[in-house]
């Protein structure tokens, strides 16, 4: 079952588009009276890598998300209001094996990173819709660079760098003793809460049921993506998530690079 394939599917209503991996899925449908096109990864049993079938980004993926919102650039390239770029995130990791890295998976994800950053400075509204796990370099190339992040209020909504397992393993230390350091840390916490106090979360939205949402959470999700599609207006930056309580240092160092340079 997979989270990000609901969630299209209840807030685009088109047919999805020809021409991607089948782990890539976009359609093009509207947000309000605007053009949008939503973009999700999600799990294929025959990916024909196999460290990529469970809603990893991969290979494909990566490339697949770098199609999807470059062909967004060049359809409206010409034209005053550009589609707003919906991503919807539920994405376990970047896909891990020797073939993705002899095959330049660094240059997929980036791909995506670009495309992504790409359409925002060309003026087209990007948000980032979290509706199961954000983690890893899947996040950073699928959902990161987007202006506004808003997440469903929901405990299987997680945000990392790493799973516990693997973070455990790095910081030597037990799933237990993670887990009392995340509750003193808020970078290394997973919960929703210490997200949102880095400032990197624009919204979380309560709804009824986020694994399979029904008229009334998808109107609550859309009303709430409207509003950052208007909030974001000609704005292309990502100013939008300092001044949080823990990013106090982030705003410092920034003002002393401006003075100096």
């Amino acid at each position: 079952m997979s989270r990000g394939l609901n969630w299209l599917r209840g807030l685009a209503a088109g047919d999805e588009l020809a021409g991607f991996p089948a782990s890539v899925k976009v359609v093009d449908g509207e947000l309000g009276n605007r053009a949008a096109r939503f973009i999700a990864v999600v799990p294929d049993a025959q990916n024909p890598f196999p460290r990529a079938r469970n809603g990893e980004v991969g290979l494909l993926e990566g490339w697949g998300l770098a199609k999807a919102v470059d062909e967004a650039i060049e359809a409206d390239r010409d034209l005053s209001s550009k589609r707003v770029l919906v991503a919807l995130v539920d994405v376990p990791s970047q896909a891990y094996g020797r073939r993705e890295e002899a095959l330049g998976i660094h240059q997929a994800l980036a791909g995506a990173v670009d495309a992504y950053a790409r359409a925002r400075l060309a003026g087209h509204p990007v948000i980032g819709l979290l509706v199961g796990k954000a983690m890893s370099g899947a996040f950073l190339a699928h959902g990161y660079q987007a202006q506004r992040l808003i997440a469903l209020d929901d405990a299987g909504v997680v945000v990392h760098a790493m799973g516990k397992a693997a973070a455990a393993r790095i910081t030597l230390r037990s799933v237990e003793e993670l887990e009392v350091l995340a509750a003193k840390v808020p970078p290394m916490a997973y919960d929703l809460e210490n997200y949102a106090s880095l400032g990197l979360l624009w919204e979380r939205v309560a709804v009824g049921d986020a694994q399979q949402p029904n008229e009334a959470d998808l109107g609550r999700v859309r009303e709430c993506l409207l509003r950052a599609a208007e909030g974001i207006g000609a704005s292309t930056d990502l100013s939008g998530r300092l001044g949080a309580k823990n990013r106090a240092a982030s705003s410092r160092v920034r003002e002393m690079l401006r003075a100096q340079w």
